[in-house]
């Protein structure tokens, strides 16, 4: 979901998708599914009800109905996929997954 685009509707659904990077399995690779369940705990506290989700290895598909009239939606997922990507980071780093680690920070000092 872009941050460019400011989305202030209160109740409703919104389908959110976002994928690693390169299409790389990076769930998988660093174990993040649990993380990703926390995280739709998370949402709950912001009045963001998950009505149905997809986790693959790659990417992941979810359907959210929103009751939050404080934070917009995007500044909701966007704390998600930022807390969700600090933690690939670390995992990889401990796992000695440098290699990767590399291709990443070349593709960001790239864009």
């Amino acid at each position: 979901m872009t941050v460019k685009r400011k989305y202030e509707n209160c109740e409703t659904f919104y389908y959110i998708t976002f994928t690693c990077f390169r299409w790389n399995d990076l769930f998988r690779i660093t174990s993040l599914y649990e993380d990703i369940y926390r995280w739709f705990e998370i949402l709950l506290k912001y009045n963001v009800c998950n009505c149905g989700y997809v986790i693959m290895p790659n990417h992941l598909h979810v359907l959210v109905y929103t009751l939050n009239k404080e934070k917009t939606i995007d500044k909701i997922i966007g704390n998600g996929k930022r807390f969700m990507a600090y933690e690939i980071v670390k995992r990889l780093g401990e796992s000695g997954r440098k290699e990767l680690l590399g291709q990443m920070s070349r593709a960001v000092l790239l864009s």
